[in-house]
């Protein structure tokens, strides 16, 4: 494979970042923005094919961040895109939802295990926020309880940041610590009779940290205090979503969410989130007034219907898990190879690679400098995503960059 040298002058790039600073404030915002990646990174890209990615300025890059998720099929899917294509032939935002949404509809509800009904939204924000509005108007309570550090959106009440955002925005929230029962048991206590929602990721991603999955007594101690205080379980999909299980991804685990919120791959690119529920929440559901201009959009609906189909025919999750491991040993390895220690955590299909004594996370930046050279797009903080679109080679492509990465580290940093 021949790989794009990012020595050369990031000429569209860096003339692209000059624009943007002069009318939109900071350049970029959010999660998005490059300043917060290793400083070689590009801001901005010009297309994505199957497990790749291209940067303005030409550099291919097989791409383990997926779109941060959404890309879970693999860019420009022709199923996905045929189905969306043939909707926007015929509309997309109209005064009302196209006969799509009954279809989506009705095949989420058949593929995710503990749905009885589904609302549609465009991002992962509203659908947190919509569980959350229909478990207090089901339950006329107010506390939610979260885990500390984790992320459930970009909107004050669960805003990583407390910039612009007020106590009275916090309010009722209350903290426990994921996987502690412990905590979780101190956090119910602590809320009394008013309690909501407990919301829980599907398993910890905290940026950052190693990450953790759930155990299945901490799981049931959710639906367990749950159900003691008439509260209702929120399982965050957003990220996991379709990756981990295509029933939902605690159904390894036995335990039933009362409401799920769903965004990201979803659509495989599109905007589109979802919300699905148990029965005893239809009511609530129907009731509470949430709503947007564009969360009706046919096209989108469509290519999640196509997304799904090819999900459960495909059996994806399992096929991503496969490649992820091949990855995730190879790291291991090569990181030997070089006497270098790693941290591999999470599931095989998100992977996080973070170095031991790398306190500043610069080992995980010069690793990950020296691999964007090579033509492999890694995160030195963050979860990773694989699509099904990867492949083998894909994988031996990102290991041979790896092992470049792991050699310049070495240098670097022998301890």
């Amino acid at each position: 494979m021949e790989f794009s040298m990012l020595e050369l002058v990031r000429m569209q790039d860096a003339a692209l970042r000059a624009r943007a600073q002069k009318v939109v404030p900071g350049g970029m915002w959010g999660h998005l923005n490059a300043a917060k990646l290793p400083d070689r990174y590009p801001q901005f890209f010009s297309h994505g094919e199957g497990g790749l990615l291209w940067d303005v300025d030409g550099n291919r890059y097989v791409d383990f961040m997926c779109s941060w998720g959404p890309n879970l099929l693999g860019h420009k899917h022709p199923e996905v895109e045929e189905a969306a294509e043939r909707q926007r032939r015929m509309g997309d935002c109209l005064n009302g939802p196209a006969e799509v949404m009954v279809e989506l509809a009705e095949l989420v509800v058949d593929t995710i295990s503990h749905a009885d009904w589904t609302m549609f939204q465009k991002n992962g924000t509203d659908a947190t926020t919509t569980c959350v509005t229909v478990a207090r108007a089901a339950t006329g309570k107010r506390k939610i309880l979260v885990a500390k550090g984790a992320y459930h959106g970009a909107v004050p009440w669960c805003s990583p940041s407390l910039i612009g955002v007020t106590a009275e925005d916090r309010a009722h929230l209350a903290y426990y610590t994921f996987n502690d029962i412990e905590s979780l048991e101190g956090a119910v206590n602590g809320a009394g009779d008013d309690i909501a929602a407990i919301v829980v990721s599907a398993y910890r991603h905290d940026m950052s940290f190693d990450q953790e999955l759930p155990t299945q007594d901490f799981a049931r101690a959710v639906r367990r205090l749950a159900d003691a205080k008439g509260a209702a379980v929120i399982l965050d999909e957003v990220r996991t979503g379709f990756r981990l299980h295509t029933a939902g991804s605690w159904e390894p685990l036995g335990v039933s969410p009362d409401l799920s919120a769903w965004s990201k791959a979803i659509a495989n690119g599109y905007a589109l989130s979802a919300v699905t529920g148990s029965d005893w929440l239809r009511k609530a559901a129907s009731q509470v007034f949430v709503t947007g201009s564009f969360w009706a959009g046919a096209v989108s609906m469509a290519a999640a219907l196509a997304t799904l189909k090819v999900v459960r025919r495909d059996n994806v999750p399992d096929k991503i898990a496969r490649l992820g491991q091949m990855l995730r040993d190879g790291l291991e390895t090569r990181s030997r190879q070089f006497g270098l220690s790693i941290r591999q955590s999470g599931p095989a299909q998100m992977p996080t690679v973070l170095f031991d004594d790398d306190a500043d996370f610069a080992k995980g930046y010069a690793f990950c400098n020296a691999t964007l050279a090579k033509g492999v797009y890694f995160h030195p903080r963050h979860n990773m995503f694989l699509c099904a679109a990867h492949t083998e080679a894909d994988i031996a492509d990102a290991l041979e960059a790896a092992e470049h990465g792991f050699a310049t580290v070495a240098k670097t940093a022998p301890n």
